[in-house]
C-alpha cells in the first residue's frame, strides 16, 4: 500500500537543488547584464562627445579655421548656439558634471571636455576605448584638470 501513496509536494532535497541552479544561473546573468549597461552608457557618452565635437569643428569649418573662445562649464561658448541647437550642452552629462569647451588650455587648440565626472577612470576609460586607444594619459580623449577631454586640435 505504501509503494502505491501519492507523493504530494517536493522533498528538501528537491527545494535546495532548485534554489542552488537559481543561484548559479543568477551568478552568470547579473555580472554580464551589468556590463552590457556599463559597455552601453559608455557607448552614449561617446556618441555626445563626438556629436559636440563634430558641432565645433563645423563652427571652424564655418568661420576660416578659429574656434570660439573659451567658456566655464555648462555656459554656451559665444557663436555655438545654432550648432547645438539640439544638444544638451547646459545640462549635465550622462556621467555627471558638465559640458565644458576648452580653447587654448590644457596644452590643446581645441577640446570638448566634461568637467567634475562622477564616474571614475575605469568607466571613463570604457569611454576612451570606444573614443581611442583605451589609455586616458594619452590619444584624442584624456584626462585633464577636474575631467576628460576629447581633442579636436593639439
Amino acid at each position: 500500500m505504501n509503494a502505491l501513496r501519492l507523493k504530494r509536494g517536493f522533498t528538501l532535497v528537491e527545494i535546495m537543488i532548485v534554489v542552488a541552479l537559481i543561484g548559479l544561473l543568477a551568478s552568470i546573468a547579473v555580472p554580464t547584464m551589468l556590463n552590457a549597461s556599463r559597455t552601453s552608457r559608455s557607448k552614449a557618452i561617446a556618441k555626445e562627445i563626438q556629436t559636440a565635437g563634430d558641432a565645433f569643428i563645423q563652427y571652424s569649418f564655418d568661420h576660416a579655421g578659429e574656434y570660439p573662445a573659451d567658456k566655464t562649464p555648462a555656459q554656451m561658448p559665444s557663436g555655438m548656439a545654432p550648432y547645438l541647437s539640439k544638444f544638451p550642452w547646459t545640462e549635465e552629462t550622462i556621467v555627471g558634471g558638465n559640458w565644458d569647451w576648452d580653447y587654448n588650455v590644457f596644452g590643446v587648440t581645441a577640446a570638448v571636455s566634461v568637467k567634475s565626472p562622477t564616474w571614475d577612470d575605469d568607466l571613463m576609460t570604457l569611454v576612451d576605448e570606444v573614443l581611442d586607444d583605451g589609455d586616458l594619459g594619452s590619444g584624442m580623449f584624456r584626462t585633464r584638470g577636474g575631467g576628460y577631454m576629447y581633442v579636436l586640435e593639439e
